[in-house]
């Protein structure tokens, strides 16, 4: 099944752009972590808006999202992962593939910061989707940094490829398969030559084919490598829309104050202009 609109993001952007896009009766499909993950939901308190004060951020979304599964906005738990711009978007979530029209871009801000070595070798080694890349490693080592809670269901579907897993993760997984090896590390560093070389984890080095780092979010611009950025947000007009046609942002990632007012207003706008975009 194909939407009309794909939203990556289940904030206050990424709700209000789906409140707004169902408003103007497009289809709608909101991926993301669950709601009450996001940052705002551990805020004690809102005050400042307008029309709801004294909420708490978990009160707020949850009516957030109420509002848009009531207009008929549908919803995937999960990370995009990988993104084709080809007649529409194609995104991949795990096993999953879902297609779309217009993408808006919610996710908020990306707080992790790269590993060395992680920028250089990306697609020539690094990957963030286990589904899609795995089979290029068959019978070859590969180290997985686990920092999900999915991720040891990552690694052992890595294992039954055939792939010779490594998992590293700061804590000790749950639900990975004995026959895994485990390290635990903090400090890691991405090597290689032409391609990847080994993982650098808290100094030793562990050779491999391929590392798959297995965060929370990936960052837009991984996914959408021709995506413009400005000062490490994505750049965007008056009309929320980026520089590839038919992909919008709002919220966090185009930078600016970080208030729930002003991610809702931009979300609404790119919703708005995501459907006009469509309506051409």
């Amino acid at each position: 099944m194909a939407w009309d609109i794909i939203v990556l993001g289940s904030g206050p952007a990424g709700l209000a752009a789906a409140v707004a896009a169902r408003g103007r009766n497009k289809s709608v499909l909101v991926i993301g972590n669950r709601w009450q993950d996001s940052p705002l939901a551990k805020a004690e308190r809102v005050d400042n808006y307008p029309g709801l004060p004294g909420r708490t951020g978990l009160e707020m979304l949850e009516e957030f999202h109420r509002h848009a599964l009531e207009l008929g906005a549908e919803f995937v738990v999960g990370r995009g992962l990988s993104l084709l711009a080809w007649n529409g978007f194609s995104i991949t979530v795990g096993a999953q593939v879902y297609q779309g029209q217009s993408l808006i871009l919610a996710p908020g801000v990306v707080r992790s910061a790269k590993y060395p070595g992680e920028a250089e070798y990306l697609g020539r080694g690094v990957s963030y989707c286990a589904t899609c890349d795995g089979m290029l490693y068959r019978n070859k080592p590969v180290t997985v940094v686990g920092l999900t809670p999915d991720a040891p269901q990552e690694a052992n579907y890595l294992n039954s490829l055939g792939c010779q897993v490594t998992y590293v993760s700061p804590h000790r997984p749950q639900g990975l398969h004995e026959e895994i090896p485990y390290i635990q590390a903090g400090r890691l560093a991405v090597k290689g030559e032409q391609t990847v070389t080994g993982l650098e984890a808290d100094g030793a080095l562990l050779p491999c084919s391929g590392v798959f780092i297995l965060r929370r979010a990936v960052a837009p611009t991984d996914l959408l490598p021709a995506l413009e950025t400005d000062g490490g947000v994505i750049k965007v007009d008056r009309r929320m829309a980026t520089n590839v046609p038919g992909v919008f942002a709002a919220g966090d990632c185009t930078g600016g104050h970080l208030q729930v007012s002003k991610a809702v207003g931009e979300g609404h706008v790119a919703a708005l202009s995501a459907c006009e975009y469509l309506d051409k």
